[in-house]
């Protein structure tokens, strides 16, 4: 089960509403948790805030660092 608060996470506005596909993503201090929207009784995976940014930096030039 995961340890965020279901009402923390959230996922893309281009995602599709069928849920296909799709990555949520939970903030919290220190760690951002990642996990499929189709089975979210799956562990999240937690990757450092640094991380995250980066990675999101790489995907989307134009977003800001989080």
């Amino acid at each position: 089960m995961s340890t965020t608060d279901k009402s923390a996470w959230f996922k893309s506005s281009y995602s599709d509403s069928e849920g296909a596909n799709c990555i949520e993503v939970a903030m919290r201090p220190g760690v951002v948790h990642i996990r499929d929207s189709k089975d979210t009784r799956i562990q999240p995976l937690a990757v450092a805030p640094e991380a995250w940014a980066a990675f999101v930096g790489r995907i989307v030039p134009s977003c800001p660092a989080i």
